[in-house]
């Protein structure tokens, strides 16, 4: 038995320090299988159903192993949770004398360098900006880490934060005055230096893509990597693969620019007029998209003679600004990184002028800007040719991860043919503590009454529940319209989303009485709701993704013509891991009992119904809401039973 298998037995050492300890075979084999992936610098994949306890089985591996070690999470909540908790409970029982680190992204640090000469010469000395800058400064003065999130006062999305954090356009990295002051570059030292490093996915990538310009990399030093809620991962990969330009880095662009002329090149005054034409030609472009689809594909946007000339006439004052910045670049460190960044925008904007192989571009309107992406269609090669150079154990997990058993899907998808797999059932007792309720629902979806046939199919179990619901929609025009059908029934505490942000709305949804949560796609996952306040949670339709998306429909596309089915081979599994994620978040416990509604008819008047039903938990099914409600009674019954 190994060490690992040894601490996670019936007598081992958790048993004897965690008074909630439960043996799970599975939690045993896992840490056993990631020991061994350690040890031998392999690439292993897991799925770990909910209740496994994978975190734990990742990190009493990774603490023995006295490697340097990389742990990335797909959200901020997760990473705090396994710093400030799970980490530290796993530490005191090891005793493992290792040092740790938490590092997230620059955009969470104060940049020293932008609050001292960027602020000053904008708009954000007058009236109430003037006075949270001014919090800003004082904080500055006592601050140890730079995260602003120590500043209460001003919340997180504050407009006022972009103009005294950095990104890595404008990051003037180790070429910057206040290098030595940097928050980032200081959390990033401890972070090289540490043993265990807990990061989130979106820094994981800048990281690996060698985007954050100017700092050491962590990668090179770490012995492992362990990428826990994998099944992000694709998606990520390709957004950070892709190429963005956006209206907001024109005009941040120009903004920069300005303030670096007065600074370093103050009797230069003509590039104004470079920027001005900039400005004006991204607000021209801006409006030539008014009144088009949110997102297109490039083909289809330059149909539009006004399109077509707008854009040009962006690309060439670009191409203007980009001369004169090469002619001032020697003046001062900031317009050089100004002129490197205008280069790159260029660059970007030239691809547009015809398509390239796997790659599609296309064009987001926003109400007030817009964005020009170029992202790549197939990313395993891609993603294979950025981990390929560190010679480190790679360990992928999640609890949703295969199709039918199978991991081909996201093997295929990150180019992981080789890695090792594992498959870990659930421990709960879904058998006995869950049921599966398809409702007889008489139409299709997309149909004008589909959603009102929904709710009519599910209103009696949120009678019967109390509520204490989630009803999770797959786009948010359909949560809009049962949000007002429900304010009709006038009898549960309606909490949806958009109406408050989501920690907010969670804790609300925890404490209230008869309260029905209604959510799309940020709440079918990263959800953990315990015990009896969620004891029901219906899915309005299977999850399959808009085809009208462009890089959905030019992947497609991209299938058909190499001769696979696209929906077989892409669309199908991508619902049927979210529609797991929106499963689990029913039973997040061993005490936890409720229903899953699946509204959906294609789920078994379809044959690939078959897929779904067979990568859920094995919930016994029904169609009958007497059923439903008497199995509802039932447990709750028992649950106050235990609980006397």
């Amino acid at each position: 038995m190994s060490q690992s298998e040894t601490i996670f037995s019936p007598g081992g050492l958790l048993s004897e320090h965690l008074d909630n300890f439960r043996y799970r075979p599975q939690q045993q084999h896992m840490s056993a299988k990631v020991e061994s992936a350690l040890e031998q610098h392999s690439q292993l994949i897991i799925e770990a159903g909910t209740g496994v306890g994978k975190t734990f089985a990742y990190l009493v591996p990774a603490l023995l192993s006295r490697q340097k070690v990389v742990i990335s999470t797909g959200t901020r909540h997760l990473q705090d949770q396994l710093y400030f908790k799970d980490l530290p409970a796993v530490l005191d029982i090891v005793k493992t004398p290792v040092s740790t680190a938490l590092l997230k992204g620059r955009a969470n640090y104060l940049c020293v360098h932008r609050l001292e000469h960027h602020v000053p010469r904008t708009r954000l000395n007058t009236g109430r900006s003037a006075k949270k800058i001014q919090t800003i400064r004082e904080w500055s003065q006592v601050t140890q880490t730079g995260e602003i999130a120590e500043v209460n006062s001003i919340s997180e999305g504050d407009p006022v934060w972009p103009a005294v954090t950095s990104t890595v356009e404008n990051c003037l990295g180790s070429e910057c005055p206040s290098y030595q002051d940097c928050h980032v570059f200081k959390a990033r030292r401890k972070a090289q230096k540490a043993d265990v490093v807990i990061v989130n996915h979106h820094l994981f990538f800048s990281d690996l893509t060698l985007k954050q310009e100017g700092f050491g990399e962590l990668l090179p030093q770490a012995d492992a990597c362990i990428l826990d809620e994998a099944h992000q991962l694709p998606e990520l990969a390709s957004d950070f693969l892709a190429t963005t330009t956006s209206s907001r880095q024109l005009r941040n662009l120009g903004e920069d620019v300005i303030t670096a002329q007065l600074e370093e090149a103050p009797e230069s005054s003509e590039i104004r007029e470079l920027v001005s034409a900039v400005q004006k030609a991204t607000a021209d472009f801006l409006l030539a998209l008014a009144g088009r689809k949110e997102r297109t594909q490039w083909h289809e946007a330059v149909v539009s003679a006004e399109v077509r000339d707008r854009f040009e006439g962006l690309r060439l004052s670009l191409d203007q600004l980009s001369g004169e910045l090469s002619a001032l670049s020697d003046r001062g460190k900031v317009l050089a990184r100004c002129q490197e960044r205008c280069d790159k925008l260029v660059e970007h904007l030239q691809q547009f002028s015809g398509e390239q192989d796997d790659w599609v571009n296309w064009v987001e309107s926003l109400e007030k800007g817009f964005r020009l992406h170029s992202t790549p269609l197939v990313i395993a090669d891609l993603f294979q040719a950025l981990i390929r150079d560190y010679r480190c154990s790679w360990i992928f997990t999640s609890a949703t991860l295969t199709m039918n058993a199978q991991f081909d899907h996201f093997q295929q998808q990150l180019g992981l043919a080789d890695a090792e797999t594992l498959m870990l059932d659930s421990p709960f007792d879904f058998e006995a503590s869950a049921r599966l309720f398809l409702p007889d629902i008489a139409a299709e979806p997309g149909s004008d009454d589909y959603s009102r046939l929904v709710l009519d199919a599910v209103l009696p179990v949120l009678h019967a529940n109390r509520g204490r619901a989630f009803l999770l929609f797959s786009s948010h025009r359909a949560l809009r319209l049962a949000a007002d059908f429900l304010q009709e029934e006038n009898e549960f505490n309606l909490l949806v989303q958009g109406e408050a942000p989501r920690r907010e709305l969670l804790e609300r949804f925890v404490k209230t009485e008869r309260a029905v949560l209604l959510g799309a796609s940020s709440f079918w996952e990263g959800v953990d709701i315990r015990g009896s306040a969620l004891s029901c949670v219906v899915i309005d339709k299977l999850p399959f993704a808009a085809p009208d998306d462009p890089v959905l429909a030019g992947r497609l596309q991209a299938l058909r013509e190499s001769g696979e089915n696209p929906f077989l081979f892409y669309q199908l599994p991508q619902a049927v891991i979210a529609l797991k994620q929106g499963v689990g978040r029913l039973i997040r416990d061993e005490t936890d009992y409720g229903v899953v509604v699946i509204c959906d008819p294609r789920l078994t008047a379809r044959a690939y119904g078959k897929s779904f039903i067979n990568s859920l938990p094995g919930m016994p099914r029904t169609s009958s809401p007497d059923e439903v409600i008497n199995f509802l009674d039932q447990q709750e019954s028992n649950h106050e039973v235990s609980c006397n």
